[in-house]
Formats: C-alpha cells, structure tokens, sequence
C-alpha cells in the first residue's frame, strides 16, 4: 500500500488506539488527580500521534526523523505515568500490563520506522 497520508502509517493508526486506551485508563483515577496524572497522562498519549503526523509533513528527513524521536519521548514518558498509576494503587497491575504492552509494540513500530527512514538516504 501506498503511504500518502500520515493516516494510512500503521504506526500512526495503532498510536490512535493507545489514546483512546488511556483516556478510558484515566478515567477511572480520583478526581483530585484530574490536573496532575490524568492530564500528564493524556497529554503524553497524545503527543505520540500528533509528533507522528507533524513529521510526515515537514519536507525535510531530518525534520520527520526528529518528530520520531519525540513521539518516542513521550511513549517513554506515557509508560512512566501508567507504572506511576500502578504503583500508587490506582489501576491494578492486570489492567496496566495491556496498556504497557500496546506502548511496547508502538515503540517497536516507531523503531522500524526511524530504521526504514534513515536507510532511505
């Protein structure tokens, strides 16, 4: 298939998902943490596809490349917020253990990525 749209990325569409995951996975946490963890959370989740589809519109590699690794950034700092839900009780380890495994496979997707990009120049 032919990429013409950061949209049809596989890596852009499974990152979707992961926000709407989190947002459900927050949902849930108490309201006092609505400015602190909730917001953090949702904000790193979000970051992932929006840096994913401000690359694949700058016209330079380096451009794309650089918005790769920030959308790795906040895939790392997002998977910090679900082990700190974890640990301060809020969501148990078998609910936080899918949601860590789907940031792990878009991780991985993201390496291919940046790996295929730079072997194209």
């Amino acid at each position: 298939m032919k990429i013409r749209s950061y949209r049809d990325l596989l890596v852009w569409q499974k990152a979707m998902e992961l926000v709407v995951e989190c947002y459900k996975f927050v949902s849930y946490l108490p309201k006092h943490e609505t400015y602190g963890l909730i917001s953090q959370t949702q904000r790193a989740a979000v970051s992932v596809p929006a840096n994913i589809a401000e690359g694949h519109g700058r016209d330079h590699l380096g451009d794309y490349l650089r918005h790769i690794s920030i959308a790795n950034g906040s895939l790392m700092e997002l998977e910090t917020h679900i082990l700190l839900i974890e640990r301060l009780g809020y969501r148990p380890t078998h609910e936080t253990e899918p949601l860590l495994a789907r940031c792990s496979e878009v991780g991985k997707m993201l390496a291919g990525l940046s790996k295929s990009l730079k072997g194209t120049h």
